[in-house]
Parts: C-alpha cells; sequence; structure tokens
C-alpha cells in the first residue's frame, strides 16, 4: 500500500495539485492520468522518493519497483545483473558475499558474516535469480545471447525493457512504472499486460496506451483540478464516470441559477414594500442556493481533421520487388503490393522487423518528399496519378526548422493562406493565443508532434504514411488522431503499436513474421483469430 497525505506541488504560479489525501491499496492496478503538463511525472516522482513534496507526506513499502528513466546508468553492468538489481537487497548480499569468497583465509567473523548473507540470498530467492532474470528478459524479448552482454551493448528500446524488467524483478511489493509501453513492440506489450494482470502488489501506472489502460487497470487516479480523483475501472470507464459527474453538478447549478434568478426578482420587486419578511427569507434562500465553484479543467482537446485538396488514383501505390537491407544483409526482400485508394494498411510486427525500412523504400520517390539516399536498394515504387503525400517520421529530429516562429514555419507550406487560417489551424493543436508565435527551437515533444501534424492538415494530402504518429501524444490528442483517421477518406500506411488505431483503423494488415510480409486483406482481429500474429 502507498499512502499520500496532504501533498502538494506547484511550479511558479502553476499549482499542479495541492492537499491530496488518498491511497492505493494492494492488489489494485492503477493508472494514473491526466493531460501533459498535469503533473503526472511530477505526482511519481513523489511517489518514488525520487522528488519530495513541497508540501505532505508519503509511505510506500521498504520493496518497490521503479522504471527507471536514465538508459546509460547500467552501461558497465551485464543486461542480466541489471535485472538483478532490481531487488536491492539481494544484490548488495550477493557483491558482499563475492568479496567474502574472493578471500583466501576466512575468519570467523567471516564466516558469520557469510552465513547472514547466504540467509539474506535464500529468502529473496538468490539462488534462481538469473533464471528467474532470463525469463523476465524472454518475455521481453531480450534474446538469451545478450544477457551475458554490458548495457552499452544494448540499443536503446533494449535498454528500456530491460529496466522494464529490473523494476518487475523480486517480486516488489509495488510497482511504479511510466509510460512502460514505449519502445514495446504488440507482443511485449501483450506479455508486459498479463504479467501486470497476474500481479497481486499495489500497481501504479502512466501510459498514453488507452487500450493497455483499459486491459491492465481496476482503477484510474486522474490529475485534474488540481487535484487527483480516484474512479472505478479503467480509463474509458474513468471518462464517462468524470464526465457524468461534471454533468450532473452542471445541470444542479442550472437548476439553482433558474431558482435564485426567481428569487431575486421578487427581492427586487418587494424591498421597499410591506412584505419585508418574506423579502429576507428569500434572501437567506439565495445564500443557501449558491451555486458549486466549479474547477477549471486541465483537459485540452486538440481538433484533428485531415482533408484531401484532390483524389488520387484508383490505384495510390504499386510496388514490385522492393529490395532493402543492410551490411549485405536483406531486412526488406523482393516485397511487392498494390494499394487501392482509400485502403487503410496497419503494418504490424516485432521492432526491428523493418517496418520503417518499408516505408523509407516507399517513399523514396514519392511526389513531393525528399528521401534519404540508399532508402531503395532495388525495385520499383510507382505512385498512382494525381498522389499527394502527407508524411509523418518516427523520430522528429530536425523535421522543425529553428530559427523560426511556429506559425511562421506552418505558413511557408501555404504562403497562400490567411495569418488568420494559419493561426485557427494552429489554435486546433493547442497553440493558443501567443503560443503561434513561440520559437521552434523552444517546442517540445509533445508540441513538435502537434506542429507536423498541422503541416499535413494545412497540405491536405491524399495519401497519409505515418510512423509511430503517438509518440509524444497525450491520451486526448491520441483519441483525436484516432476518431481523425477513421474519418479520413485518403489512403493510409500506419506503423503503430497503439491496439485501439490497429483495430479501430486499420482495414488492411502487412504482417511482418518469421517468414516474410504477409499482405493480409481484412483487420487485425481477424489476422489475430487465425493464430498468425504468434512469433
Amino acid at each position: 500500500m502507498i499512502a499520500v497525505q496532504n501533498v502538494s506541488m506547484q511550479y511558479g504560479g502553476k499549482i499542479l495539485f495541492e492537499d491530496v489525501t488518498t491511497t492505493f491499496s494492494e492488489g489494485r492496478r492503477y493508472g494514473l492520468t491526466g493531460p501533459n503538463g498535469a503533473g503526472k511525472s511530477t505526482f511519481m516522482k513523489i511517489l518514488t522518493g525520487e522528488l519530495p513534496p513541497q508540501k505532505g507526506t508519503v509511505s510506500r513499502p521498504k520493496k518497490f519497483g521503479v522504471l527507471r528513466q536514465d538508459q546509460f546508468a547500467f552501461d558497465e553492468h551485464r543486461v542480466i545483473d541489471t535485472v538483478i538489481m532490481g531487488n536491492a537487497r539481494l544484490w548488495t548480499a550477493l557483491q558482499a558475499r563475492e568479496v567474502l569468497y574472493a578471500k583466501t583465509d576466512l575468519t570467523d567473523e567471516d564466516g558469520m558474516r557469510l552465513g547472514e548473507l547466504e540467509g539474506i540470498v535464500g529468502e529473496e530467492d538468490g539462488y534462481s535469480a538469473e533464471s528467474d532474470a532470463a525469463i523476465l528478459l524472454q518475455g521481453l524479448d531480450i534474446a538469451d545471447d545478450l544477457h551475458e552482454r554490458r548495457m552499452s551493448e544494448l540499443q536503446g528500446g533494449q535498454k528500456v525493457r530491460v529496466l522494464l524488467a529490473q523494476a518487475l524483478f523480486g517480486r516488489p511489493q509495488a510497482l511504479l512504472l511510466d509510460e512502460p509501453t514505449n519502445h514495446l513492440d504488440l507482443d511485449s506489450i501483450h506479455w508486459l499486460r498479463e504479467f501486470l494482470i497476474r500481479y497481486d502488489g499495489t500497481l501504479i501506472v502512466i501510459s498514453h496506451d488507452r487500450h493497455f489502460l483499459n486491459s491492465v487497470c481496476t482503477h484510474t487516479a486522474d490529475i485534474d483540478y488540481q487535484t487527483i480523483i480516484t474512479y472505478t475501472g479503467g480509463y474509458d470507464e474513468m471518462v464517462v464516470a468524470k464526465t457524468q459527474i461534471r454533468a450532473t453538478v452542471e445541470a444542479q447549478n442550472a437548476q439553482r441559477e433558474k431558482k435564485i434568478a426567481q428569487l431575486q426578482d421578487f427581492i427586487q420587486r418587494f424591498s421597499a414594500g410591506t412584505r419585508s419578511s418574506q423579502v429576507q427569507s428569500r434572501r437567506k434562500e439565495v445564500e443557501r442556493l449558491q451555486t458549486t465553484d466549479l474547477a477549471r479543467s486541465n483537459i485540452q482537446r486538440p481538433y484533428i481533421r485531415f482533408q484531401m485538396a484532390r483524389p488520387s488514383g484508383k490505384v495510390a501505390i504499386e510496388c514490385k520487388d522492393v529490395t532493402k537491407g543492410y551490411d549485405g544483409t536483406p531486412v526488406i526482400d523482393g516485397f511487392s503490393g498494390v494499394v487501392n485508394r482509400g485502403e487503410k494498411i496497419v503494418l504490424v510486427g516485432r521492432n526491428g522487423v523493418g517496418k520503417t525500412t518499408l516505408l523509407k523504400a516507399l517513399l523514396a520517390d514519392a511526389p513531393g518528399q525528399t528521401p534519404e539516399p540508399g532508402d531503395l536498394d532495388s525495385g520499383t515504387v510507382r505512385w498512382g496519378h494525381e498522389v499527394s503525400v502527407g508524411y509523418l517520421a518516427q523520430d522528429h529530429t530536425g523535421a522543425i526548422q529553428k530559427g523560426m516562429t511556429a506559425a511562421d514555419w506552418l505558413h511557408q507550406f501555404d504562403p497562400d493562406a490567411s495569418r488568420q487560417d494559419i493561426h485557427g489551424l494552429l489554435g486546433q493543436m493547442l497553440f493558443q493565443g501567443e503560443e503561434g508565435h513561440k520559437p521552434t527551437a523552444a517546442l517540445s515533444g509533445g508540441e513538435t508532434a502537434r506542429l507536423l501534424f498541422c503541416r499535413i492538415m494545412l497540405q491536405k494530402p491524399n495519401v497519409l504514411i505515418l510512423d509511430e504518429p503517438t509518440n509524444h501524444l497525450d491520451l486526448e490528442s491520441i483519441n483525436a488522431l484516432n476518431v481523425a483517421l477513421q474519418k479520413y477518406e485518403g489512403t493510409l500506411l500506419l506503423v503503430t503499436h497503439d491496439q485501439d488505431l490497429i483495430e479501430e483503423v486499420g482495414t488492411r494488415i502487412w504482417h511482418f513474421g518469421p517468414s516474410g510480409i504477409e499482405d493480409f486483406k481484412g483487420t487485425y482481429e481477424e489476422l489475430v483469430s487465425t493464430g498468425r500474429t504468434q512469433g
């Protein structure tokens, strides 16, 4: 159990939360939600002890697992050891035991200490530590041949998965996970989901994956209105309950305001007359009926709408024998396919199998795009009549020119657009008022993503190619993107690990499996029902 008592936190004049008192109970799994900037990560750091609250106290169990955000902190350690470090008591005992066993002559005191250490190792299941750690790593798709390597030899996404295994290791009484599905493919997310559902301690998780929250969480702790309110159920159930509560209060206020107006009218008409006692009683009634003050919500909902300036021809893309490899090893080997106008194709498969590589190969000769040299080794890609492409890369680095304002950068993609139109579009994506004049060099990850969506909406392409578009977006923005893609009438190629997007948007699947790319003419749910997504 984790107990929070009268905790407050603010930065400058902005109050994140004030006098929060709540309990996270054992056996319950809590999603910690709220829009970007609401204070989710700050509150998580307070819970872990990494950040002290400005006011209030937090009590936590002795053994809890935390997903570390520093990918480089364990570079000098073996992968398997990094996982075992998740149990600090066991790791300390193992290190001290190793020092004693390295001695040539053990004193009686050393012998006594060894006995104590062996006791700790036994209590903490240290004799099966390496095999237990290996099982976690295998579930998170870290191959056996990597377990003995140093962390510095791993790629960024692999490091994140090792740090997740570290948080899960040693049967912690509480788990505090900030964005655990980042850098995980669908298979790894499914494994983690099943692991957490079986977990019987206290779980607190931040995630922008709605499907994951709905699947895992028994409760939702929502940061809004400068406080934290806990609802029963997953994210969708929280949204419904929160909306109903606010609607009820607003309806009650409307009734009270109507009654107050009637009473005020009576008071005004008869205050100078002979009915002073009735006037006085109505004044007291007005005081009693004062409406409940509705705090302002932090939630901001962007409005995303993808339109087409004109439709493309019947065939949007046709490719034949597309091949791309690295260092002599083919990643995409002779892929052929035809994409018809209006199809929405989702590319799914484990990390590193070539989804981004295929998108870049297809874009090698796309109209209006400036591809990198060598994106396509061989094969042909033919784009259809009147095709215009809107592309969002997975890596946004360098995508937005520095030394400009957000509005000026966006305006260059349609010089004929009025300034009013540009700022209206920026406003749809939550660049309110003067935020449209923000320097591009100062944009956050989320702001960069939203500005790139503004560019696509301004250009009105008839083919969208989106590579992990939910990166840096909060849940409200992801939900808005989901709706926009469902309504989009053009052609879509989408890489995402967001299961709701895959299931609700995709009409066709390119599945990257052990034997190559399968072109499945159906939805992801239909593909799963065949059992061909395994492995």
